[in-house]
């Protein structure tokens, strides 16, 4: 309910609207000048100071904007170490650019696909960042940032419907991550620079949204819910199988 108060609040069309676009489109820039002068915490926090509107109400209402902004919070963060990350220009002109089509393109938009998009987003960007700057952390950090990172993600992606049992759901799932996290943080195996975990919990993931929806929908059947779940069961299987668990990178 916040996030569709908050969208109608924002202005769409005329000169305030244009100026509105102009201040978003700033945002990126000034994160990537921040980065370049080697000022990453400023960057951070400037993401952070762009979302003060949180605290600009009671503070009875300040959890609920922290979890309807969470996604967007964690994203803005990731860019900003994806931006840090690397001594390449391009590559970070690269991010700069995917910050700001985030930002003005993807955000605004409210319908079911696009706020899906931002909660599947959300997710893998948060876990990419978390495991591959912060994979060396304490496994209890670890364990507490997937949790954290699932449940803003699955919160906001139930946003979009009419989900009683939201919260239940969105701690669900968030337990299952941390559970995993916890599981496979004894091991952590890389694919490269992908964690292992990140690759699971996406592909679990990505499958359940995929089913929520199209229950929802009411396009799901019995013949494409088999399809899907063995689907996910074979990829799982492949990267389990295929794994060194002696705690190399692969």
């Amino acid at each position: 309910m916040l996030a569709v108060l908050r969208d109608k609040l924002k202005p769409t069309r005329g000169f305030s609207h244009f100026g509105h676009l102009v201040l978003v489109a700033l945002l990126p820039i000034l994160a990537y000048i921040l980065v370049r002068i080697d000022f990453v915490s400023l960057a951070i926090g400037l993401i952070l100071l762009s979302k003060w509107r949180i605290f600009a109400v009671r503070p009875r209402y300040w959890m609920a904007n922290i979890i309807a902004n969470g996604v967007d919070i964690i994203v803005g963060i990731a860019f900003v170490l994806f931006i840090s990350s690397t001594a390449s220009q391009w590559w970070q002109l690269g991010w700069t650019a995917l910050y700001t089509s985030w930002l003005i393109w993807l955000k605004p938009k409210s319908d079911v696909l696009s706020v899906s998009a931002q909660a599947m987003i959300g997710q893998l960007l948060g876990l990419a960042v978390l495991y591959l700057k912060f994979g060396d952390a304490s496994l209890p950090g670890l364990v507490a940032g997937t949790w954290l990172i699932a449940y803003l993600s699955a919160r906001h992606f139930l946003t979009s419907f009419e989900e009683p049992q939201a919260p239940l759901l969105a701690h669900c799932w968030a337990y299952f991550a941390a559970g995993l996290a916890f599981v496979l943080g004894h091991w952590l195996l890389f694919y490269g620079t992908i964690a292992q975990i990140i690759l699971l919990l996406t592909v679990i993931g990505y499958g359940i949204v995929a089913l929520y929806y199209l229950d929802a929908a009411q396009r799901l059947t019995d013949s494409i819910r088999r399809y899907m779940l063995g689907i996910m069961f074979v990829i799982l299987v492949i990267v389990l199988v295929l794994s060194d668990w002696t705690g190399r990178t692969v």
